[in-house]
């Protein structure tokens, strides 16, 4: 009697097509959105919308591509970076300039290193002056800002100020003066006045004037 194969009957009405797309390995982590809108992945720093500020969220890992998610849904898409300490922004998740309520602003960076001291406020608006986006400069001077209740604003102060007259006006810079102890040791003309920086891509302190009107610290 001719039994009719198991593969016609029960396994082949079952078949799926196979996929459009080959299998793409991927990784997850779950991320904190910093307050300069990106969150940290492999060392680098992708942004995502602005309003997801200190929000948790999904990072989706491929060899090519990082994709943030928010509850469930796709809110970031960027071509993986393999550099170290780079930002990729997209423009339209930068906040809106004309958004004076924004918790963090640059002008609210500086006045908080003032509290430090004048060295401080000039390396912090330094720095932000370097960056393209003066966001992508939050986080190291958030860096900064911490190592003066770590070490005192003494300390922080004298750091600063050397690596202002170096010339690098950094978080790595002024951590690693304050880790060698060369904040205790004088400078080459000590009590003299630093000279401003001068250069057509630097916007100075009074670029941020018109944010003074803003929330305090």
């Amino acid at each position: 009697m001719h039994t009719i194969p198991k593969l016609d009957t029960l396994d082949r009405p079952a078949l799926q097509p196979l996929p459009g797309r080959r299998y793409e390995y991927a990784e997850w982590k779950v991320a904190t959105v910093n307050i300069d809108h990106h969150v940290e992945v492999g060392r680098n720093y992708y942004s995502v919308p602005y309003p997801l500020v200190r929000q948790e969220v999904e990072v989706r890992l491929t060899a090519t591509t990082v994709e943030v998610l928010h509850r469930g849904q796709r809110v970031a898409s960027h071509m993986r970076s393999y550099g170290r300490g780079q930002y990729i922004t997209d423009d339209q998740h930068r906040p809106a300039a004309h958004r004076r309520h924004l918790e963090w602003t640059p002008s609210r960076l500086i006045r908080w290193a003032e509290t430090v001291g004048p060295q401080t406020a000039r390396l912090v608006s330094t720095l932000l002056e370097s960056r393209p986006h003066p966001e992508q400069g939050y986080r190291s001077c958030l860096r900064i800002l911490r190592l003066g209740r770590q070490l005192g604003a003494a300390r922080l102060e004298a750091a600063c100020q050397r690596a202002l007259v170096l010339g690098t006006a950094s978080y790595r810079s002024v951590r690693s003066i304050l880790d060698k102890g060369l904040d205790r040791l004088p400078l080459e003309a000590p009590g003299q006045p630093l000279a401003p920086i001068r250069h057509p891509n630097l916007r100075g302190a009074g670029y941020y004037a018109h944010e003074r009107g803003g929330p305090s610290c």
